[in-house]
């Protein structure tokens, strides 16, 4: 997979999809649609957040569902594994040591289910808003929403596709578009800019976990050797 790396000036232009890019947006959004059909249909409701949300996909885009409340890992498996979702990996990951702890549960290497681990701070769920997010309903309906991709470029739906324009430089602007507080903007601007400024993405915690373990009981075992995250399981 290529990286993508952040615009920090250009003009807005106007994106116009092919019959092909088009195909493959439905298809994700199937895709993701029966796995959120699933979790609600268990009482887990969630979103999809990123390029399926916004429409921008490529042969590269991944599926990612969150759900955004904190909820026991066995029962989440339980659903995705009766509804014959096979469990190709399981990842717990802090991108800092002040975000929350999330569970990350790969359906195959670009569809996953994540919900969070310890409670999400404020500000967390603007990040979902800032990549663009919908829920269910929303998907079924053909909603499409604004959002940041990864290169740092609004991307703006259209009837023919979408309109894209650097974020740098235009960060109220965006954060107004978007409906979420201009720090939110500028701190993502921030974080993206310096993970390509040094080459990785810098999280501050990424673990597998193993096959006998629960999330839980693997997070204790991290929390009994890392202050920090232990910190972070008890803070309210």
């Amino acid at each position: 997979m290529t990286r993508r790396k952040p615009v920090v000036s250009g003009d807005t232009i106007e994106v116009i999809y092919t019959d092909e890019r088009w195909k493959l947006l439905r298809e994700l959004r199937d895709k993701a649609v029966k796995i959120m059909v699933c979790l609600k249909d268990n009482g887990f409701d969630s979103i999809v957040h990123g390029s399926v949300a916004r429409g921008d996909v490529n042969k590269d885009s991944d599926i990612d569902i969150f759900i955004p409340v904190v909820v026991p890992s066995y029962k989440v498996e339980l659903v995705l594994s009766s509804a014959e979702y096979p469990i190709y990996s399981r990842e717990i990951v802090q991108a800092t040591p002040w975000h929350s702890i999330k569970a990350h549960i790969y359906i195959d290497e670009k569809t996953s289910v994540t919900f969070p681990l310890t409670e999400l701070r404020e500000n967390e769920w603007e990040f979902y808003k800032f990549s663009g997010c919908l829920n269910v309903e929303e998907l079924l309906a053909g909603k499409r929403v604004p959002g940041v991709d990864k290169r740092l470029m609004l991307i703006i739906p259209t009837e023919y596709g979408h309109i894209e324009m650097p974020v740098v430089g235009r960060e109220s602007e965006v954060a107004d578009i978007l409906g979420v507080d201009v720090k939110v903007v500028e701190e993502r601007v921030k974080i993206l800019l310096r993970r390509d400024a040094i080459g990785r993405t810098g999280v501050y915690l990424k673990r597998e976990v193993p096959k006998d373990e629960t999330f839980e009981s693997y997070l204790k075992k991290l929390a009994d050797r890392d202050p920090i995250i232990r910190r972070r399981i008890f803070e309210k």
